[in-house]
């Protein structure tokens, strides 16, 4: 507890028969790392797979089937037969695309053939003129029945033929203005007969557009059987599509794992890290899957070179319950700790909390945030899903809202609802009042609410006390002493914060002045402050006390103390923002407040109006600027205490179904 989760190293020798299955099972286990730098990539996919991949998902969009946003519970790899059965699947779509776009071509052609005639209708021109004109082709002959049909396919899209007549012998032929060679040779070759359309023929005859009629209700007939025939194919395949996408899927992932291995003819090196509890259920399980085929070998993070050269860094991962977890992304946005050192996620989630509370008191508005949280935790809604692990976040910070909303007596920016409450609770203790913590300056609070405003540097001076001591237990078990001693947040640094924060709060209430002895004492760890480079050289071997001259050591040295004194001063003072927030908070509330009543008072339109617009302006723009103080504290103030190195986050190796 408080300190990262212990990590071993672990290789792996695994046979070529066994390597897919392996990886396919620690991508699914997600708490193996798989260890960077191993080798070169290498460029040795399966094409036929690759291949099947990519025709899997155009059909899919083609058939409309919804893509699953993550795996499906029992995806495996593609077992004999399967991968056989998943290009069946992509052929039979690609031979329904394409029934269903020839379909859809010729009804657009014959359309387009249709309409132009429709456009010269009522042209009264020679045929002959007619024909210069459009930017069809028309032909209009004889041809016979059972040669119709071998001609439309000869011709493709390249022409429209259109039967006219009730004895289907007289055909129209039309093509564009650029096919009209193809057109006439094709013909010629299905014994077509021109007919000779007379000089004084002048429009589009109507049987011609009846004939255009006709073949356009036709393919709409056909186009539509075969849209029909995708949605039947598509209803009765729909789950076997999709499990057959995400088999080759994984397949591919996993193959493309593998390319990077290290490996031989016929063995594939695997490593990397795993937390030590999970490493003994590993081995055996690895061992059952392989039947015993596999070599593992372990180390603890001391034992591996790379490591102890400083040359490689171990994981760090943190074991939370749900709500200290939800925390742990603002830890590792900032840098993850060094593996071995103290976890401050606790520390982090106790004092947001706190201070999130302190700065934003109001029992209604934190019950939105804490109804907020319960709902992103929920996951019921689709759009905040992959925002669901900051729901405790909202859950805490809206209960230590509410509980600072009780004490200032607000309820949705409304100081007088809760006034019963404050009574019977301050009565009980004495003179009742109609709040227990009177927030808004008047001339009878200001004294409390200096009171109020040192609490607020009193939790400052916790939190960087915390960071002190947490820096100087993890220096101490880095193995380095010498800066655990020597440095602003150090010992000495430690020492001369807290002896001078006694003093002065000891002046400040009796207004005893520090004696002699006492600026000894609070001088000597500025003493060591002073010397710590030399110091510090010294007693880790670097070699020379002063490696840029004991002038440039002195001046180095009164940079020090001056950064001591102005962050100390600056990190302390800080922490003042949270009692004027709180206060900023309350003056805020009671505007709305003030307004409410001008308006109307809470029962009236005007009353009611102005409260939700109010209250949603408190609870969207000062929540956002609150949290982001918060965080700012717990950055500038905590974290940067102990984060004088940062390590490397535990990153367990996982297929994704989308990339």
């Amino acid at each position: 507890m408080f300190r990262t989760t212990k990590m071993k190293l672990i290789e792996l020798m695994i046979l070529r028969q066994d390597v897919d299955k392996v990886l396919e099972y620690l991508g699914t286990r997600a708490d193996f790392e798989l260890r960077e730098g191993a080798s070169e990539r290498k460029n040795d996919q399966d094409e036929r797979l690759v291949a099947l991949l990519a025709r899997l998902q155009t059909g899919r969009a083609f058939l409309g089937i919804p893509d699953p946003a993550g795996w499906e519970s029992g995806v495996t790899l593609p077992e004999a037969g399967q991968i056989e059965e998943a290009e069946s699947l992509a052929d039979r779509v690609e031979e329904i695309r394409r029934e269903e776009q020839s379909a859809r071509d010729y009804r657009d052609r014959v359309t387009d053939a249709r309409d132009e005639a429709r456009a010269f209708a009522n042209l009264k021109v020679s045929f002959s003129e007619l024909d210069n004109l459009t930017f069809l082709s028309l032909r209009i002959g004889r041809m016979e029945p059972a040669e119709q049909e071998n001609a439309r396919k000869a011709l493709g899209d390249r022409a429209v033929i259109v039967p006219l007549g009730d004895d289907k012998t007289r055909v129209l032929a039309a093509s564009s203005r650029k096919g009209r060679f193809a057109l006439d040779s094709e013909l010629k070759k299905f014994g077509f007969i021109a007919l000779e359309i007379p000089e004084s023929f002048s429009g589009v005859p109507d049987e011609i557009l009846a004939g255009l009629e006709r073949e356009v209700e036709q393919a709409e007939i056909a186009l539509s059987e075969a849209v029909n025939a995708r949605m039947h194919f598509t209803a009765a395949v729909a789950h076997q599509f999709v499990a057959a996408l995400q088999r080759i899927t994984l397949a591919t992932r996993v193959r493309q794992v593998r390319s990077a291995l290290e490996s031989t003819e016929m063995v594939f090196r695997v490593s990397g890290w795993i937390p030590a509890s999970e490493s003994s259920a590993l081995m055996n399980e690895l061992d059952n899957l392989t039947e015993g085929r596999v070599a593992i070998r372990v180390w603890t993070p001391d034992e591996v070179p790379e490591v102890k050269s400083g040359t490689e860094k171990v994981p760090v991962r943190y074991r939370h319950g749900k709500i200290v977890k939800s925390f742990e992304r603002m830890i590792f946005s900032y840098g993850a700790p060094l593996y071995g050192t103290i976890d401050p996620t606790p520390v982090v989630a106790f004092f947001f909390t706190l201070l999130f509370g302190i700065m934003f008191g109001d029992v209604g508005q934190g019950l939105v945030f804490a109804l907020f949280g319960f709902v992103l935790a929920s996951e019921k809604v689709g759009a905040l899903r992959k925002w669901a692990h900051f729901g405790p976040i909202f859950v805490a910070i809206g209960v230590s809202s509410m509980v600072m909303g009780i004490l200032t007596g607000e309820f949705f920016a409304n100081g007088e609802i809760l006034a019963p409450l404050s009574r019977a609770i301050t009565g009980y203790f004495g003179e009742s009042r109609d709040h227990i913590l009177e927030m808004m300056p008047t001339k009878d609070s200001l004294g409390k609410l200096m009171v109020f405003f040192g609490f607020t540097l009193s939790v400052g001076f916790v939190i960087n006390s915390l960071g002190l001591i947490i820096n100087i237990i993890n220096q101490f078990s880095l193995g380095r002493p010498a800066r655990a001693v020597f440095s602003k947040t150090g010992l000495c640094g430690a020492a001369f914060f807290w002896f001078g924060v006694f003093l002065a709060i000891r002046f400040a209430v009796t207004g005893v002045a520090p004696a002699i002895i006492e600026w000894c004492l609070l001088v000597l760890p500025l003493a060591g402050l002073f010397f710590a480079e030399p110091i510090v050289r010294l007693l880790e071997g670097h070699g020379k006390a002063y490696e840029n001259g004991v002038l440039a050591g002195i001046i180095e040295g009164i940079v020090e103390l001056l950064e001591v004194f102005s962050s100390f001063f600056s990190n302390s003072v800080s922490f003042l923002r949270v009692g004027a927030f709180a206060l900023s908070h309350a003056v805020l509330s009671f505007i709305v407040f003030t307004m409410t009543e001008l308006v109307g008072g809470d029962m009236s339109a005007g009353g009611i109006a102005v409260e939700v617009f109010g209250n949603a302006v408190i609870i969207v723009l000062e929540g956002l600027i609150v949290a982001i103080q918060v965080v700012r504290l717990q950055y500038y103030e905590f974290f940067s205490k102990f984060f004088t190195e940062t390590g490397k986050e535990f990153k367990p190796f996982r297929f994704k179904y989308k990339e």
